[in-house]
């Protein structure tokens, strides 16, 4: 099988695909006629999520079976299309859930103890002790809007850092086992109560702009909001009149709606602190990402020689 694969997936990783005997043809910043001609002969594609796989290359590639998408989020694929197509979309929903939590509090902690800000000014020779005055995470109620396995990854570090946790996820149809601790409540209950809200849901339609006005209109006064999950999840418009208004107090932010981001507005208010979508951006996701792509594109090769 012939295996287009973009976005620098962890090559290393793919050598179960080759040593099966597949071909790899590794293409990067392909988008629209590119990449339908670069799918040509192409029996599966692998991408991360730079790669818009739209429904006009879904319809124009057509050797095409298999997506596999290097990581959590399946936005950059047309569904719809695929399925109308019967070609399979995958993805590798665990490789990303450590680097993922632990930028949460990365950000959190930068965003309450300045650390950065501190040890710039030191550099340059200034010793502003006072000025950096923080806060303590500890004894502060996180909620958590969505509870799967990154979720649940962010949940196990708030305890160390003996913070409450509530969370809101209603696809979950029973709570997992092991997080009796973590209170479940629905979301406006838990807008009202969290100290810090951190999102952790994928970008659907049900989600699109799911945290608007009337939602951060209910964050208690001085509460974080946290996005390292999709831009789309949070009206973005509504965010800046917030926080321009000090409610929230402030938003940590690695995603926005349209990326790359730079020049955003919202990057120019003093209580955002914002990064450049790095929730998979360590060795070890990157790895973890391109094995489990591996993996499940050659169970479902296997499937596709059995059917």
């Amino acid at each position: 099988m012939r295996i287009l694969v973009t976005d620098g997936v962890d090559r290393s990783a793919l050598a179960p695909l080759e040593r099966a005997g597949h071909t790899l043809i590794e293409r990067s910043g392909l988008e629209g006629e590119a990449l339908v001609q670069a799918l040509e002969g192409c029996a599966a594609l692998i991408v991360r999520g730079a790669t818009k796989v739209t429904a006009d290359v879904l319809r124009a590639a057509t050797t095409l079976r298999i997506v596999v998408r290097a990581g959590t989020g399946l936005d950059n694929v047309d569904l719809t299309a695929a399925a109308g197509r019967g070609i399979r979309v995958l993805n590798t929903p665990a490789a990303n859930r450590v680097s993922v939590a632990e930028l949460v509090f990365a950000l959190l902690l930068e965003f309450e103890r300045h650390t950065g800000e501190a040890a710039a000014a030191l550099r340059a020779g200034r010793w502003e002790k006072s000025r950096f005055a923080g806060r303590e995470l500890a004894g502060r109620t996180l909620g958590l809007v969505g509870f799967g396995r990154i979720g649940r990854e962010v949940a196990l570090r708030a305890r160390a850092f003996d913070m409450t946790v509530v969370a809101h996820d209603p696809l979950l149809e029973t709570w997992p086992a092991g997080f009796e601790w973590v209170s479940r409540l629905d979301l406006d209950p838990l807008l009202a109560r969290s100290d810090v809200v951190s999102l952790h849901v994928p970008l659907e339609p049900a989600t699109r702009g799911r945290i608007a006005a009337r939602e951060l209109a209910l964050m208690k006064p001085g509460a974080l909001l946290v996005n390292a999950a999709r831009g789309g999840v949070v009206d973005e418009a509504a965010l800046l009149e917030a926080l321009r208004r000090g409610h929230p107090r402030g938003a940590l932010l690695d995603v926005f709606a349209t990326e790359p981001a730079t020049g955003h507005p919202l990057l120019e208010l003093p209580n955002v602190l914002g990064t450049p979508h790095l929730g998979a951006s360590t060795a070890e996701a990157q790895t973890r990402a391109g094995d489990e792509a591996a993996r499940v594109l050659l169970e479902a090769i296997a499937t596709l020689g059995a059917s």
